[in-house]
């Protein structure tokens, strides 16, 4: 079997395998994408005691105030994750998933940590790319997979979500400067 009828048989199982998936990959993209905030608002109704008890302690700000804002945040996550996965209202379920990420990243004093400031703008950019496959439902596929004739403020928002989701991964290199030092002579 030479090269191209190798890649000839690929090519024919990707299409397959395309026209196999087509329906479902759009669903899996979004759900891959808001899996975090799915995962954050079942751990906040399993953790709800622990949750609540730390942003009392945290702030000092009563009981009914911090189980107010973890019911928020639940609600919040939940509501946005079953209103992008089911294609109703998706700008306002990602700007209201916007307000969650504003949300957290003061109530636990994720500013001043590097890494965790990293993740939430990488989660930003995942909602970036659900607001840009809103934009025009029909035409893409995929969600943030860009197309060649566009150029418009979708273009710009895929960019950025793009550009935030690699923020993630960079939060996963650990960088040692030891390297870069001379052994010290004794």
């Amino acid at each position: 079997m030479g090269q191209n009828d190798l890649m000839g048989t690929a090519e024919d199982f990707a299409d397959q395998f395309l026209r196999v998936t087509k329906q479902y990959l759009p669903h899996v993209a979004r759900l891959c994408l808001i899996s975090t905030f799915l995962e954050d608002g079942i751990r906040m109704w399993f953790q709800w005691s622990e949750q609540r008890d730390y942003i009392d302690t945290t702030w000092n700000c009563g009981y009914l105030l911090a189980s107010s804002f973890v019911f928020l945040n639940l609600l919040g996550q939940l509501t946005g994750c079953v209103l992008v996965l089911s294609r109703n209202f998706v700008q306002y379920a990602c700007f209201g998933l916007f307000g969650i990420i504003a949300l957290q990243t003061i109530a636990y004093s994720i500013l001043w940590d590097l890494k965790f400031l990293m993740r939430n703008l990488a989660l930003g950019g995942g909602l970036l790319l659900l607001l840009a496959e809103s934009r025009s439902e029909g035409k893409s596929m995929f969600a943030g997979v860009p197309t060649m004739r566009e150029s418009s403020p979708k273009q710009y928002m895929q960019l950025g979500g793009r550009v935030l989701l690699v923020l993630m991964f960079m939060t996963l290199l650990h960088l040692d400067a030891s390297f870069f030092s001379q052994p010290s002579q004794q």
